[in-house]
């Protein structure tokens, strides 16, 4: 069927009256059906051809991927010359290899360096050239990097499939605590999401008495506000109506009563392709300077790696780790006025609760931070995708937008995006890839463009949206499913409680760290006083002192972290992030590991 007949009104009432007949009588019969079916893949062997460097090309990436910054203001900048000898190839290739993944992360994986030349080589292409090389690729892509996937987590990988060969090692497990990826750290899937997707993906299973009718009528309605009934059609490229809907009731019931248009709701695949889409909207020259955007630091490395990416200029502003990792309104207006020199700024970046530093602002902090984009013409953008998380007796997830409303104008004027996540909160589904944007008080103009603008990504995945529907309609009190719902979230958010007070009391005990308490979202970001003979041997082998740390953790006690220097830190400090996800029992040893390599690293180097 084409999409022109399912765009049909009268065929779509009929296909949502069928859905909705079917859903009636499944609610009510007791008798239950079901099929299965097997599906098979045929493996393709394809024989792989190894990419062959030319010997300019393998010195160039040689040594770019072993410049390094270490958060101080010098630049390396280097002309790279080539050299004529082709039996170098073979070698500059396999020294590629075996440095890449030490070498890159010696650079620190958020410092910037100086794009290579774009030397255009008009020599007639031989069976040994590629057409795509580093000389004839967006540059950008050389320069931007993802720390928390970086090259400890490459050889992190490594570790664990020569484990699985029988190589021995000091330890039998790689322990992967450099990413907030829930489920893959042993949490369990809340029951109603999982069920919900079920029935969604195959409706035969609505026929069988195997799950509550709360769940069933979830699931009903949203087949119904599909094109033909089915998951498996595109969605309005903002998403399903329906959930649109439902987000928008989340929202108003979150603070307090503030109306909130549905219309103004954009259901993205994770909270990562909006807040991309949305640093795509503000790239544009003004008055020939490039757009700025303001960011934490330390942040989260998707808005250094976005900002790289789209050739933007980033803005840093300190958290004050002695302060809890609080904001300073007078660092704000330093960070800006020395920006405006040499590019535009745009927005302003707020992660709250914070990731890495773990901090919940407080109030007054969002107050001076709405006020300070006002005043300087700024797009707020709230990343809040860990307002569940919240574990500090003290401290309260107060949402940007209910604040705003609070202050009255013209702050109630401002303009805000904000962004809510499935990856994270109590639900932990990363690899579902399902979250929302809210855009607040843009121009209609705009949000006609931006709109737009994500037509050409057709839809967020369905499977996303049922999870948005799922964190944002849950079971209710009376329901079915309430009791088993609330019992498993409960059990999710208590016990990240306890880790994040476990790893900060064990952190703190350690000598030379001083860490900040985890007031919420899911990470540690302890500071590290590094013996100057490790820093001697750092810059020996062209590393920053916490890449150097964190190299010799992971192939010590198997623990995978990612040093300070990929989020940013002051100069002269260094940190490591660390999740708080393992299980208790494996977090326990965990810290025990990380107490006597800490021991041993300090003997080591002192």
């Amino acid at each position: 069927m084409s999409r022109q007949l399912l765009r049909n009104p009268a065929t779509m009432q009929r296909a949502a009256s069928a859905v909705a007949s079917t859903c009636a009588r499944t609610l009510t019969s007791s008798s239950s059906s079901g099929g299965s079916a097997v599906a098979t893949r045929r493996q393709q062997q394809q024989q792989q051809q190894q990419c062959k460097l030319t010997p300019s090309v393998g010195i160039r990436r040689w040594k770019s991927s072993t410049l390094h910054n270490n958060n101080s203001a010098e630049q390396q900048n280097q002309k790279l010359t080539g050299t004529a000898a082709a039996t170098a190839t073979a070698t500059a290739t396999a020294t590629l290899r075996r440095s890449q993944a030490e070498a890159l992360n010696a650079r620190g994986s958020h410092s910037t360096f100086d794009v290579p030349s774009r030397n255009m080589s008009t020599t007639q292409k031989n069976g040994n050239q590629k057409c795509l090389q580093l000389e004839n690729i967006n540059p950008n892509f050389i320069v931007m990097e993802y720390a928390v996937r970086g090259p400890l987590v490459i050889r992190a990988g490594e570790i664990e499939k020569e484990l699985e060969k029988g190589v021995k090692k000091p330890f039998d497990q790689v322990i992967r605590a450099n990413i907030g990826d829930c489920h893959a750290m042993g949490q369990q899937p809340l029951t109603f999401l999982r069920q919900l997707l079920a029935l969604t993906m195959e409706p035969r299973l609505l026929n069988t008495p195997d799950y509550p009718a709360d769940v069933k009528e979830r699931a009903c309605a949203l087949l119904a506000a599909c094109q033909g009934g089915s998951m498996g059609s595109y969605t309005d490229s903002a998403g399903l109506e329906h959930v649109r809907r439902q987000v928008a009731s989340f929202i108003k019931e979150r603070d307090g009563g503030v109306d909130c248009d549905w219309q103004n709701i954009y259901l993205t695949g994770g909270a990562s392709p909006g807040i991309k889409s949305i640093l795509s909207l503000l790239h544009c020259h003004v008055e020939e300077k490039l757009p700025g955007i303001m960011v934490p630091i330390p942040q989260y490395p998707l808005y250094s790696a976005t900002i790289a990416e789209y050739g933007m200029s980033k803005i840093d502003y300190y958290l004050d780790e002695a302060n809890k990792w609080g904001l300073n309104r007078k660092e704000l207006q330093r960070a800006y006025d020395e920006a405006k020199t040499q590019c535009n700024p745009r927005a302003l970046v707020i992660i709250n609760p914070g990731n890495p530093t773990g901090q919940v602002l407080s109030r007054q902090n969002i107050e001076e931070i709405i006020k300070f984009a006002q005043e300087n013409q700024l797009l707020l953008l709230a990343d809040e995708v860990y307002q569940a998380n919240v574990y500090d007796k003290d401290s309260k997830f107060h949402s940007f937008k209910k604040v705003m409303h609070e202050m009255g104008e013209p702050y109630r004027s401002q303009e805000l995006v904000s962004f809510l996540s499935v990856s994270k909160g109590f639900l932990g589904e990363c690899g579902i890839r399902g979250g929302y944007m809210e855009v607040i008080n843009l121009c209609p103009q705009v949000k006609a463009m931006l709109t737009k603008s994500i037509t050409a990504s057709l839809c967020s995945t369905t499977a996303g949206q049922v999870a948005v529907s799922a964190l944002v309609n849950p079971p209710r009190a009376g329901e079915p499913s309430f009791e088993l719902y609330n019992k498993e979230k409960n059990a999710v958010l208590d016990a990240l409680k306890e880790r994040a007070e476990l790893v900060h009391k064990t952190f703190s005990s350690f000598e030379g760290y001083t860490v900040n308490p985890v007031q919420g979202a899911m990470y540690v970001f302890p500071r590290v006083e590094i013996p100057p003979k490790a820093v001697e041997a750092a810059k020996a082998k062209n590393m920053a002192p916490d890449a150097l740390y964190a190299f010799e953790l992971l192939e010590s006690t198997g623990i995978c972290v990612v040093p300070g220097s990929g989020f940013g830190q002051l100069p002269g400090t260094y940190h490591f992030r660390s999740t708080i996800l393992p299980q208790t029992d494996k977090l326990k040893l965990m810290l025990e590991k990380f107490r006597q390599f800490h021991l041993d690293f300090m003997k080591k180097y002192k």
